[in-house]
Formats: C-alpha cells, structure tokens, sequence
C-alpha cells in the first residue's frame, strides 16, 4: 500500500509540484491550501508524513506543527518545512514545535524523494 503524505501549501503551483514529484515515486498524496485546512483534511487519520510551508493564510506552518504534535495520532508523525524562509531563528522555531527536518524552496524533485525516504520510509 501506498504511502499517504500531506502536502500543505498555499500555492497551487507549488502543491502540484510536490504532489507530481511524489506522485510519481508511488507516494499517495493529500493535499490542503492552509494549516486549518490540513486538520480539516486528515482529522485523527495518519498519514506517513506531512510536508508544509510555513507562511501561509489562515495557519502557519508552524502552528500547524504544533496542533499536530498535539494529537497523539500525529505526535510522531514526522513533518518537512518546505519553505523560502532560511533564516536560523525560523529553523528553530520550527525545530522547537517539533518539525522533522526543512528543505528551503525552491527544491529539487530527487533532493525532496530522497529527503522523504530518509525520514517516513
């Protein structure tokens, strides 16, 4: 069976990139605008891993790694930031609410498979 990974983004050009790249390696691919968005769409279902930016409407990346790290079902989940922001101070924020590891946009497809194997599969 397939691997189950949510992509969040606000860009739709930017889901459709992660979820063509993963698509395509096999990967089952959920996907949601905003971090409200990405609750409302897995609820207490578990997925194998969540990908998400940081900036977005509604509710950040970073909120969004918090409230998941709340739900037991998703406490250890593992979760990529994968954003424009490189700054030190928002990698450790988003190392502090619990993300797995972050991969600065713009990525490149292998780069973000083999991320992705290393940290859900």
């Amino acid at each position: 069976m397939a691997k189950k990974i949510l992509a969040v983004d606000d860009s739709k050009t930017m889901r459709d990139m992660v979820s063509f790249t993963l698509k395509g390696a096999g990967y089952d691919v959920v996907e949601a605008e905003d971090g409200q968005l990405a609750l409302d769409a897995i609820g207490n279902t578990a997925v194998d891993l969540v990908i998400t930016d940081i900036n977005m409407p509604n509710m950040d990346g970073i909120s969004l790694v918090r409230e998941l790290r709340k739900n037991p079902v998703h406490s250890s989940t593992p979760i990529l930031v994968l954003t424009t922001e490189s700054d030190d101070s928002k990698k450790n924020e988003g190392r502090a609410a619990g993300a797995t590891g972050w991969i600065v946009k713009p990525f490149e497809p292998e780069k973000l498979l083999k991320v992705v194997q290393k940290v859900c599969c």
